[in-house]
């Protein structure tokens, strides 16, 4: 993770766009954030979009905005997130989303750094920087005729990969940071952090839905703890759907085989130090067996 910060911070100190991959919950919105306040134009605005929460008609006028009277319902001029973004960062989230029709709009933006409003005759000029996150492979869209390969490369100027949360060695760090902001948030200053035996339970587990599962998971904590509900129980609950994931040992370091010989072969003081039940450790084994059956 080291290298990745050091690119944000390479690249807040000018205006090149920015690509962020990551799977979904890995902190790009957060990343995208944090170029943007390290940037010189952190006293501007910070405007967000998800390309993938905006229907199709509506796109172009919420990029570059419309004259009154432009359509109906235009009762008033409209700005667009391209010239709200003026002076400061736009950060187009999922931008593997945006329509292939509204595509070449974008390009056009970005080529000419102007909007043309619906119902204008004249563009109008912007300064702004671009910051666009994804959890697609842009390279196979283009293949598939999903995504612009002229757009592609004027997005790709600076990639930067965001590692998903079990592939980090900073994870006790980052559950800690979570847990002390749903604290602050929750007027809890002062409580303790969290303990190594609840960091050795969220350790146990992969996060799918990366930092943004794990602060689903510390929040339900912070608030299930005073009803005498341990982490342990939270976790057995959040993975008990095969649909969330389940915990599948991979052959290399299978972590349930070390639980077993670390406990001399004892399935609940190995279930325990896992976080899951003891039935879920019987389950667990049944399938890597399986898994191990069928792959030889």
């Amino acid at each position: 993770m080291k290298s990745t910060n050091d690119l944000i911070e390479i690249a807040a100190h000018s205006n090149i766009t920015v690509l962020l991959h990551g799977e979904s919950g890995a902190g790009k919105e957060v990343a995208a954030r944090t170029l943007h306040q390290s940037s010189d134009r952190k006293s501007g605005p910070f405007i967000a979009l998800n390309c993938g929460a905006i229907a199709e008609n509506l796109m172009e006028s919420i990029l570059e905005g419309a004259t009154k009277g432009a359509y109906t319902g235009a009762v008033s001029e409209k700005t667009g997130v391209v010239r709200a973004a003026n002076g400061g960062t736009l950060f187009l989230d999922e931008i593997g989303e945006l329509p292939y029709s509204c595509q070449c709009k974008l390009l056009r933006i970005l080529q000419e750094r102007a909007v043309l409003p619906l119902g204008a005759t004249k563009p109008v000029p912007v300064d702004f920087r671009l910051i666009c996150a994804t959890n697609r492979n842009l390279k196979a869209d283009i293949q598939t005729g999903k995504f612009r390969e002229d757009l592609f490369f004027r997005l790709n100027v600076f990639p930067i990969r965001l590692p998903p949360l079990r592939e980090r060695n900073d994870f006790e760090s980052i559950a800690q940071d979570v847990w002390k902001g749903i604290l602050q948030n929750a007027n809890l200053y002062g409580a303790a952090p969290l303990s190594k035996s609840d960091l050795e339970k969220l350790q146990s587990y992969k996060w799918p839905g990366n930092i943004r599962q794990l602060k689903n998971v510390l929040e339900r904590y912070a608030l299930l703890v005073h009803h005498k509900i341990n982490l342990a129980e939270i976790l057995a609950d959040e993975y008990k759907s095969s649909c969330v994931h389940e915990y599948i040992p991979k052959p290399g370091w299978d972590d349930i085989g070390e639980a077993l010989h670390k406990y001399n072969g004892n399935k609940l003081q190995a279930a325990k130090s896992l976080g899951i039940s003891r039935g879920s450790l019987y389950y667990q084994i049944k399938k890597a067996t399986l898994c191990k059956r069928i792959a030889v």
